[in-house]
């Protein structure tokens, strides 16, 4: 049994999915059920005994002790976050109190419950935790890649607060002996990724004649990891990272924002013609303030250790994601709600 954060967002989903598949064993997913966390997207788990449910909050601690009282996990692994960086930018105190307070809460429970646990259990407890490559802030265009080295340097309020969710779990290490490990990705794509985000924000706008909102002059570099391999290195550095350590997970795949929106462009009108080339609605918009120029991830420590790299090349994770989008229009209706919609007039009818 594994205990999962934030199970019903994108990244989570599909880990507990992919999980699931591959390693056949229990997962307990807590979920707040945020705007970004969705019951459809495990609905392939429905009636399956392998998975349990919670709802709640993780700054809730006494439903956290609870769960791992009862059901006794050998791991956790921590997805909970708030993670939009234009979100952070208007409400930065809801990110402050999950990523930053709710790691602390969940850490104290984790490490609460680790100390209850006799050998061999304690030596096999793991707490797995889920960053990202903006804690160490932005790249010059010839600046070598993000390693596990590179300094903190967080630009946005989301990235701050990343940044102190993973600077508490290494003090918990290196403090008390909890058995943690971090792993810092680069931007994820694919299915089940709320359209708020670049990838399904573009697909979802062009199928409905919609602009292609393209923040200041598109050339924002960022590497793209499919979140179905995102998902396999986290779990090969669950079962062989070493205690304490930090993984970058990177894609290699560095592209422009504007590479990416011309891409799926030219696989919609592929796919799904309309009467002109899509990429004719693509609209330069007022930069979002602090964007970062470049991020770029060197994995070479996770392939070194762990034997893990990208399965997909961007081309065809694209595809894939594309055709998801394309053929999940029940999925799309649910999550493109009026509370989507009202976001997308705050953040970008001003632009």
């Amino acid at each position: 049994m594994i205990v999962v954060t934030g199970g019903a967002g994108f990244i989570g989903a599909n880990f507990v999915l992919d999980w699931i598949a591959a390693a056949g064993t229990p997962v307990v997913n807590v979920d707040k059920l945020t705007y970004a966390g969705n019951p459809a997207n495990l609905a392939p788990l429905k009636g399956d005994a392998r998975y349990v449910f919670a709802h709640g909050d993780i700054n809730d601690r006494g439903l956290v002790a609870g769960l791992l009282q009862r059901h006794q996990p050998y791991a956790i692994v921590h997805f909970a976050a708030e993670s939009h960086v234009d979100r952070s930018i208007h409400g930065p105190g809801e990110f402050v109190q999950t990523n930053v307070v709710g790691t602390f809460s969940l850490l104290e429970e984790a490490r609460a419950y680790w100390n209850t646990l006799a050998e061999p259990a304690k030596g096999r407890f793991r707490f797995l935790h889920v960053s990202t490559d903006e804690v160490y802030g932005s790249l010059g265009s010839n600046d070598p890649a993000f390693s596990e080295t590179t300094a903190y340097a967080p630009n946005s309020p989301y990235a701050a607060s990343k940044a102190g969710s993973d600077h508490l779990v290494r003090a918990y290490h290196h403090t008390y002996g909890l058995p943690t490990i971090t792993t810092n990705c680069s931007n994820n794509y694919g299915p089940l990724q709320f359209p708020e985000k670049l990838i399904p924000l573009i697909i979802l706008n062009a199928l409905n004649g919609k602009p292609l909102p393209v923040y200041g002059d598109g050339k924002n570099v960022r590497d793209w990891l499919y979140v179905g391999d995102h998902c396999a290195g986290i779990r090969a550095a669950l079962a062989q990272g070493r205690l304490g350590e930090t993984y970058n997970i990177g894609g290699n795949s560095e592209k422009t924002n504007l590479e990416v929106v011309h891409a799926v462009c030219a696989i919609l009108d592929e796919l799904h013609p309309a009467g002109a080339p899509h990429a004719k609605l693509i609209t330069f918009v007022k930069d979002r303030p602090g964007h970062d120029r470049r991020y770029a991830i060197d994995a070479a420590k996770i392939k070194r250790e762990l034997g893990w790299e990208p399965r997909e090349r961007f081309e065809s994770g694209l595809r894939k994601t594309v055709e998801w989008y394309l053929a999940h229009g029940e999925w799309v209706r649910g999550v493109t709600s009026g509370a989507y919609r009202q976001w997308i007039a705050s953040n970008y009818a001003a632009r």
